[in-house]
């Protein structure tokens, strides 16, 4: 940088403000611990801290615009360069990739939010793919050689998704950082790269191109892969985002990319039915509800398709808990009921007068075909469960009827986070074309609606409860309100 200041002729004016305004820029970052800063700060974000708290191996933030994804992603990458992650275990020497869309877009976002937490005595060197290493910012980074404090020195390395698939084999890696949403193969690739060092994957996007596979394979998950973690973080998360600020970016924005640029959330063309659901808010560690909250059973039934069957409870103010789940396909009669009985048995669940287990089932379980003598209410029947038919099957009145207890607050719905399948179908059931919903995974849902229409009641007269139920109750209630206020 001397050089090019002694060297005026070499240059114009404009350069040397620049380096001028670098080296102030450096001098700052010394002074300063940004670091130590973004993790001790008076104004918490709670989002960010969650997502560098979380132990899984694959962790995504889908974020709006300016929520602080990229933020906590850069600082993600930092520490683990470093060796001092306040929440990990740390490793010496590690090697990791940031992959940006384009070498654009990583010298205008990630890279700079890199440099931003890097103090410049904590980096050995920097190779340039473009431009000087006296003034990195300006130019695209291909590797920072950064200190690390257990020993050795660690490698940021930076990809761009246009370089091809082909540019990002071979190398075996302890952490990749996406900066918004990959090519899926890439994004295979990058996990072939993480597997040899039982690494981690972390992606921060905003997602603007619809249903892509991240919906499908992350935010979905429908293999419940246990190592698949997400959260969804909008303005109003981010502390440092001032509300006149939140309110100017509303006005630039239409109601169809609200939901992408300011929540976070995917959206398709048609929309998503259930907007008013909320994992953060309806979505519960399982606990053992007292006996007389059990309210009833609700099956869908399928044998190529899907069956599913929930367990539900119905405390004494009247708020729902979904709080078991069987849901499986390819399976006959005497499979399901032996399964459903057996979570029964688990649940200490209650009998009818006949002794039986009883349950509702969509209508058509009741019907016989030439191809068979007995319907599907009779199966069930004789295998000691006896189903009731008598469901109130329209779709429009089901449909308001559980937006209804997804939209109250505080809320009037809890599904058990076990219930995965359930959870799975209201985040991807989405209304097609003319005023119908897609008729697409919906097996849960359908006896969702069936359970709601029937206006369930407990299995007892309320009663006063005893202490521990009054505990349970408050304990549940508290946990709403709380997730309530962080929203």
């Amino acid at each position: 940088m001397s050089e090019i200041i002694k060297n005026p002729n070499e240059g114009n004016k404009e350069k040397i403000q620049r380096v001028l305004e670098i080296e102030k820029e450096l001098a700052k970052r010394k002074e300063k611990n940004l670091l130590k800063q973004y993790n001790s700060g008076e104004l918490k974000h709670l989002k960010q801290i969650e997502f560098h708290k979380c132990e899984k191996r694959n962790r995504w933030v889908f974020g709006g615009n300016r929520s602080g994804k990229t933020e906590c992603g850069a600082v993600e990458a930092v520490w683990l360069a470093r060796g001092n992650h306040p929440y990990k275990q740390n490793r010496r020497a590690v090697h990791g990739w940031v992959v940006s869309l384009t070498y654009e877009v990583q010298r205008d976002v990630s890279q700079a939010k890199v440099l931003k937490y890097l103090n410049p005595d904590w980096i050995h060197k920097i190779v340039m793919r473009q431009g000087s290493q006296d003034s990195p910012e300006a130019g695209v980074i291909d590797i920072i050689y950064v200190k690390n404090e257990l020993g050795g020195i660690s490698k940021i390395g930076f990809k761009s998704c246009d370089q091809g698939r082909e540019k990002f084999q071979g190398a075996s890696l302890d952490f990749v950082w996406f900066d918004e949403e990959p090519p899926h193969d890439i994004y295979e690739e990058c996990a072939m790269r993480v597997m040899d060092r039982r690494g981690i994957i972390f992606g921060t996007m905003t997602p603007l191109k619809g249903l892509t596979w991240v919906y499908e394979e992350i935010y979905l998950n429908p293999k419940s892969n246990q190592d698949i973690w997400y959260t969804e973080m909008e303005w109003a998360d981010n502390p440092y985002l001032h509300k006149d600020e939140i309110t100017a970016m509303e006005r630039l924005m239409g109601d169809d990319t609200l939901e992408s640029r300011r929540f976070g959330r995917f959206r398709a063309n048609e929309g998503l039915v259930y907007t008013e659901f909320d994992s953060s808010i309806h979505v519960i560690e399982p606990f053992s509800p007292p006996f007389d909250w059990q309210a009833g059973i609700s099956i869908d039934p399928g044998l190529n398709n899907p069956l599913s069957c929930h367990f539900y409870y119905k405390d004494y103010d009247g708020n729902i808990y979904v709080g078991a789940e069987h849901y499986e396909k390819g399976k006959d009669i005497s499979h399901h009921s032996e399964k459903i009985l057996k979570m029964a048995d688990d649940l200490n669940w209650h009998r009818g007068v006949s002794g039986m287990l009883e349950a509702l089932i969509d209508s058509s379980a009741g019907q016989r075909t030439l191809a068979s003598q007995k319907s599907v209410a009779e199966l069930f029947f004789e295998r000691g469960i006896a189903v009731d038919t008598r469901v109130n099957k329209d779709l429009w009145s089901g449909i308001a009827t559980v937006k209804e207890y997804f939209a109250q607050r505080p809320p009037k719905i809890f599904i058990f986070k076990n219930c995965v399948n359930l959870i799975r179908e209201i985040k991807g059931y989405w209304w097609g074309g003319g005023d119908n919903p897609i008729k697409k995974d919906d097996h849960a849902l359908d006896e969702l609606r069936y359970f709601l229409m029937s206006r369930p009641l407990n299995t007892k007269p309320k009663q006063k409860p005893s202490l521990h139920q009054k505990h349970k109750e408050s304990m549940i209630k508290l946990r709403g309100n709380s997730r309530m206020n962080k929203q």
